[in-house]
């Protein structure tokens, strides 16, 4: 399984040529499931309500059409993992991108991001 950080689910629903060639092939790959953490969900919402992110759906029927489209698994949010979040070295500022590391550390699972701070945390691996 891989999990999917939050431009990665917008491109793959909406503009899969943004994603790099790694990206694509690893999700293609046969057998390979993705998720995304629910924190993705709550991300995008506030994007969207704030005018930062254009989507040609509501955010709430843009995610529900790309987890079905793509069969993706949602990951749940815990206590554990947000307590894991903040323990974390102080690399990133953003609270959700955080959160999904944690998520692919506790979990043990790889991060499909482009975001390079993210991939200066020890302990998980980043495909790009």
């Amino acid at each position: 399984m891989v999990l999917l950080d939050t431009h990665v689910f917008v491109w793959l629903a909406s503009d899969p040529g943004k994603l790099s060639k790694a990206a694509r092939d690893l999700l293609a790959a046969p057998r390979q499931s993705a998720a995304i953490s629910l924190v993705t969900a709550w991300e995008i919402a506030l994007l969207s309500k704030r005018g930062l992110l254009e989507l040609p759906l509501d955010a709430d029927a843009f995610i529900a059409r790309a987890i079905r489209h793509h069969r993706l698994t949602e990951l749940p949010l815990s206590r554990e993992l947000i307590l894991r979040s903040v323990g974390l070295p102080d690399l990133h500022n953003d609270p959700f991108d955080r959160i999904l590391v944690a998520t692919a550390r506790t979990r043990q699972i790889t991060l499909i991001s482009k975001d390079r701070k993210i991939a200066q945390y020890p302990g998980i691996e980043v495909i790009w």
